[in-house]
């Protein structure tokens, strides 16, 4: 479903299966060639360094490097066999051991409305009923309101010719949501400009100023490979992000919704995001009218990962998409439950949350990857 600023939405909030650590998943080729291209390098691309707590150093000792890998096994989707073309960078992981950890509690992250679009925050977790695989859970672990919850957000900024025209705006747009989203100390996001290749501007921090640097050096230029820098943004960032407690992990995509040199599909880039507890927000950028094929596109990622997809009737009102993904970013709740009949096989399986008061419109993601054997 396709909407527009101005009105009153509905909006969607997600979930997450706790699982395997993700670090076998394949990186996106075009992802994989940019990391390999500036290891060869003689300066690095522009990426201020990363603080300790945003990168914590290597374990000393087996026992440190199985409880690293524990932490971040519990919230990572789970791999399900299926691989992208080959990334040169993973045979440099080759010796390296993986050590699992698997947790059967599906945790959705959604948001409720009222017929006037208007949030309800108020509820408890006795107004709802959950359905996992055409099946109630075997049981409801934990239910909060999640206003507060620590946000991790990617921007991704199409810096392709397509968009040049309108490209100064909509940097000033992304800006100003960073500014009045990112709560040093406690949020996280980074800053991703793609043309042909995905290029980190910016990596994770909760420094505002330096986030606004990540956007304004951004310059338009080159191809369309969206699927890859969506691909990329999942796997090898917000997948692998550490962190001490639950978060709330988003992506915003600011872009036409055109590709035209990405290796991996849009199923594939979806499929990653759902595997790595990620809601992406489209905002379109095509001016063209209304039955864009690129704001089609843009839909079709946004419903599937739990998200909305904002197609602005004019160029100004990005800044309103912006602001509607504030609001709804903090108004949101989390549901944890063990699943009935759960089975370890890898399978896409159906979730469903459903308000038992009359005029209340549950938005959430549609279903969850199990982990694999």
């Amino acid at each position: 479903m396709k909407l527009r600023t101005g009105v009153l939405f509905l909006f969607i909030g997600s979930f997450a299966l706790l699982a395997q650590d993700a670090t076998e998943l394949p990186s996106a080729p075009s992802a994989s060639q940019q990391q390999t291209q500036t290891q060869k390098a003689a300066t690095p691309p522009v990426q201020p360094s990363v603080t300790p707590t945003q990168q914590p150093p290597a374990a000393s000792s087996e026992a440190d490097a199985a409880q690293a890998s524990n932490d971040a096994g519990q919230n990572q989707p789970a791999q399900t066999g299926k691989t992208s073309p080959p990334a040169s960078s993973q045979s440099d992981d080759d010796s390296l051991t993986t050590i699992r950890h698997t947790v059967n509690e599906v945790n959705v992250v959604f948001t409720v409305t009222d017929k006037h679009g208007h949030y309800v925050k108020d509820l408890k977790r006795d107004n709802f009923k959950v359905v996992d695989d055409k099946k109630p859970p075997a049981e409801i672990r934990s239910f909060r309101a999640e206003a507060n919850l620590p946000l991790e957000v990617g921007l991704l900024v199409d810096a392709s010719n397509s968009v040049r025209d309108r490209f100064k705006f909509e940097q000033q747009a992304a800006v100003e949501f960073l500014n009045q989203t990112i709560r040093p100390k406690y949020d996280q996001a980074f800053v991703v400009g793609f043309d042909v290749t995905p290029e980190v501007t910016q990596d994770f921090t909760d420094n505002t100023e330096l986030l606004s640097i990540g956007v304004r050096s951004l310059r338009p230029g080159g191809g369309t490979a969206m699927y890859d820098a969506l691909y990329f943004a999942c796997r090898d960032k917000l997948m692998k992000a550490q962190h001490n407690g639950p978060v709330r992990r988003a992506i915003i995509l600011l872009t036409d919704g055109e590709d035209n040199q990405s290796h991996v599909t849009r199923e594939e880039a979806i499929e990653m995001a759902q595997r790595a507890d990620v809601i992406v927000y489209t905002i379109s950028t095509n001016l063209s009218g209304a039955g864009h094929h690129g704001d089609k596109v843009l839909e079709r990622i946004a419903d599937a990962t739990g998200g909305r997809a904002y197609v602005p009737f004019q160029i100004t009102e990005v800044a309103n998409a912006f602001a509607a993904i504030q609001e709804e970013l903090r108004s949101q709740y989390a549901i944890a439950y063990k699943p009935a009949d759960f089975v370890f096989d890898g399978r896409y399986r159906s979730v469903e949350i459903v308000a038992l008061q009359k005029g209340l419109r549950v938005r959430s993601r549609h279903g969850y990857y199990a982990p694999s054997p």
